[in-house]
């Protein structure tokens, strides 16, 4: 089993917490190789694929999020609000609304090696392993294109219905796509790119 670091930004983060998240959708970065496609495996799903020319046989691209088993920690934005003798108490910028106790979280001070800083927060990108409170475990991991998410996909990534006004049948989507143009531009929705569909679920006492 491995771990590692995936950011999530505080509107996902909430519904990982809430439990309404449990996919992730990540765009496939391509090798630079005029050899790489989508190909269909031998249990009929569809991989990332190369041809070795130089061996004279296949790569299939292994997931750089992680497979089946592995877990993800989240990275989210926060900031050490103090340091005592023995621990260090956390904010996460995803739960100051909530209360105290849930806003917060308790470390070592021994693992803490940033100093206490209660007006600023830390990017969820610069976000240390033993900062992280939430810890994912992969259940699945699949490729898709883009907008071939079903309703029930684009609900399972967190997403809050639109009140009204679209077609039926994507009150989930509509908001998916919203989301996915803020993040990365209408022109990546428009292309429609193969992406890593990654569900996952959530460990209990899995933050370091």
């Amino acid at each position: 089993m491995k771990e590692r670091g995936m950011i999530f930004n505080a509107e996902m983060v909430r519904a990982i917490l809430d439990g309404r998240k449990t996919q992730t959708r990540r765009p496939i970065k391509w090798k630079q190789t005029r050899f790489t496609e989508i190909a269909e495996r031998d249990d009929g799903s569809l991989w990332p694929w190369a041809e070795d020319c130089e061996r004279g046989g296949d790569i299939w691209f292994a997931c750089p999020y992680g497979e089946i088993g592995d877990r993800i920690w989240v990275r989210e934005t926060f900031r050490v609000h103090s340091r005592a003798t023995d621990v260090a108490t956390l904010v996460y910028q995803a739960s100051v609304r909530n209360s105290w106790t849930e806003q917060t979280h308790r470390v070592p001070v021994a693992v803490c090696n940033k100093p206490a800083t209660p007006e600023k927060w830390t990017p969820s990108i610069h976000m240390p392993r033993w900062a992280s409170r939430i810890t994912l475990e992969i259940t699945d991991v699949r490729v898709e294109r883009l907008r071939g998410l079903s309703e029930e996909d684009a609900k399972s990534e967190g997403i809050i219905p639109s009140a009204g006004g679209v077609l039926p049948g994507w009150e989930y989507r509509i908001n998916f796509r919203d989301l996915w143009m803020d993040i990365y531009g209408t022109d990546n929705w428009e292309a429609n790119p193969w992406v890593w569909v990654i569900e996952f679920k959530r460990v209990e006492g899995g933050a370091a």
